[in-house]
């Protein structure tokens, strides 16, 4: 990141505040199928459990009259005026909704191609093998517009981990492809997946190539097999992409970084049926990943901007962001601000937006 004084005009920052120069953003967990970006209000009915939760999903993604292209537009032309240059956005496959979920964010994300790199992952929110006629789409998804195979809770919402992980991993290098599964268990049965998944990740030849998203087990130091999980994650090149979210665990970041996880930052659902929250912006993201594991030093809001920044540049592959060297580089962030520490805090909208040279404006 770089820095130059300036004296303030209509599209400069005011006295007090220097030019910051920054990479762009990357959200690395994000689901734009479900949102109700630029649609009208959604009231949400009472959910207690992951079970509530995707049913309400279900029964909403049903009811929307917007459609999926739409929506998902309307939220990521959000996030690309907010900073984001890249993304991987989980999408989900179901026969009660054939591919249309994969279709529609597709077409969004190539009418934003200039400006936002985006990864699809063919999700089976609601269940793989429990659900039937699923497998059969989430193969046909990966010719038709999926860039990855997801998966979720093999054991709690499949209710059957071998079966799951056997199909996702068959899945995975039968197209060539990378893996990011959900897994939303807590407790030493969260653990004891996690390594499993990571023991499999080394057996398949697929180190490097297997995200865990939320990964909820990750965040009680009370487990006594937390640190060797951590360790065999490790081994795997096993990434985290954790969320911030309202009441969900978040992990402790120095073990983390510490046992040698490496760790990306998304949304997650943004104003959908799970939570009326979100704002797709990164740098808000940030802010509150900050808030919620008690960064105070320079050195830990750092750490927070890089998380959304670089950290997820790496696992998404994005030259826009990981090509960054300064003011004078074709993709980047411009803000009014002194340094990174104090714009994760203030989280300022960016003054511009800069892709290939010139700068982003809603007009495109």
């Amino acid at each position: 990141m770089t820095q130059t004084p300036s004296t303030g005009s209509k599209d400069e920052p005011s006295p007090g505040r220097g030019l910051l120069f920054t990479p762009g953003f990357v959200d690395a967990h994000i689901h734009p199928d479900k949102t109700t970006w630029g649609s009208g209000w959604l009231s949400r009915s009472p959910a207690h459990t992951l079970t509530d939760l995707i049913g309400n999903d279900l029964k909403a993604q049903l009811e929307f009259q917007d459609s999926v292209e739409d929506r998902a537009f309307a939220l990521m032309s959000h996030a690309v005026l907010n900073g984001t240059m890249a993304m991987r956005a989980h999408v989900d496959v179901a026969p009660q909704i054939g591919l249309r979920n994969i279709h529609g964010v597709r077409a969004a994300a190539e009418r934003l191609a200039p400006f936002l790199d985006v990864q699809v992952v063919a999700f089976p929110q609601f269940g793989l093998l429990s659900n039937p006629g699923t497998l059969d789409l989430m193969e046909a998804s990966l010719a038709d517009g999926a860039d990855l195979v997801g998966g979720i809770d093999p054991e709690s919402v499949d209710g059957d981990l071998h079966g799951h992980l056997d199909v996702i991993y068959a899945l995975a290098n039968k197209h060539g492809r990378d893996l990011d599964i959900h897994l939303h268990d807590v407790g030493a049965e969260g653990l004891a997946q996690l390594r499993l998944i990571a023991k499999r990740t080394v057996i398949e030849g697929m180190q490097g190539r297997v995200t865990i998203g939320h990964g909820f087990a990750l965040c009680d130091a009370s487990q006594p097999a937390l640190g060797f999980t951590l360790d065999a994650m490790a081994e795997a090149g096993i990434w985290m992409a954790t969320c911030a979210l309202g009441a969900d665990p978040v992990p402790d970041l120095d073990l983390l970084e510490k046992h040698g996880v490496k760790v990306a930052v998304g949304s997650d659902g943004v104003r959908d049926a799970w939570s009326p929250f979100g704002t797709g912006s990164m740098l808000d993201r940030a802010h509150l990943l900050g808030y919620r594991t008690g960064a105070s030093t320079d050195a830990e809001l750092e750490r927070c901007f890089r998380l959304a920044s670089s950290a997820g540049a790496e696992l998404v592959g994005s030259a826009a962001v990981r090509s960054f060297t300064g003011s004078s580089s074709p993709d980047r962030l411009e803000f009014a601000a002194n340094s990174i520490p104090e714009l994760v805090v203030d989280r300022p909208a960016p003054l511009r937006v800069v892709r290939g040279g010139g700068a982003v404006t809603l007009d495109g």
